[in-house]
């Protein structure tokens, strides 16, 4: 019989990752997660580049970018494509879209990362929005290609509201 301590137990086990398989790693320690982690820091070298070609090239053909938010206190959900997003860098405007990371955690398990990382959004040099990012990737062959991005967005609470 399981009784609730040892049920409470067992999953700060698991947080503390004493149950993760032996090639699970934290804070890109394996080569794995250093070349994934490569791979995120490419997509924002070409985004602010507006460079829609070195962004479609991180992404894997059926990748998805989903956004949750508050809006006037509720939670929404929205779905985009690559396509949108590759068109939306492509597309001329006048500031950089600069993509700012922080404490950005990586975990591997073979062929999958996550990554999940602090942002902080400027257009040229005005303060935008701030949240978090998920990155799934999977490795093809020797290529890593992100398969999602998940993030939110807010401008309450962020840690450099002016540059």
């Amino acid at each position: 019989m399981i009784t609730i301590p040892r049920v409470c137990a067992s999953l700060l086990a698991v947080c503390a990752g004493v149950l993760l398989p032996p090639t699970c790693t934290a804070q890109n320690q394996s080569a794995g997660g250093t070349a994934a982690l490569a791979v995120v820091h490419r997509l924002f070298d070409a985004m602010r580049a507006g460079d829609s070609a070195g962004v479609r090239s991180v992404f894997h053909p059926a990748a998805q970018l989903v956004t949750a938010r508050l809006r006037d206190g509720a939670a929404s959900v929205e779905v985009d494509t690559v396509d949108a997003f590759v068109r939306a860098v492509g597309t001329p405007h006048p500031e950089v879209w600069d993509e700012r990371l922080r404490n950005e955690t990586v975990h591997v398990d073979g062929p999958l990362v996550v990554v999940w990382a602090e942002y902080s959004f400027y257009a040229g040099d005005k303060f935008s929005h701030c949240g978090v990012d998920a990155f799934q990737l999977a490795r093809e062959g020797a290529e890593w290609r992100i398969i999602s991005i998940a993030d939110t967005r807010r401008r309450d609470g962020c840690p450099d509201t002016a540059r």
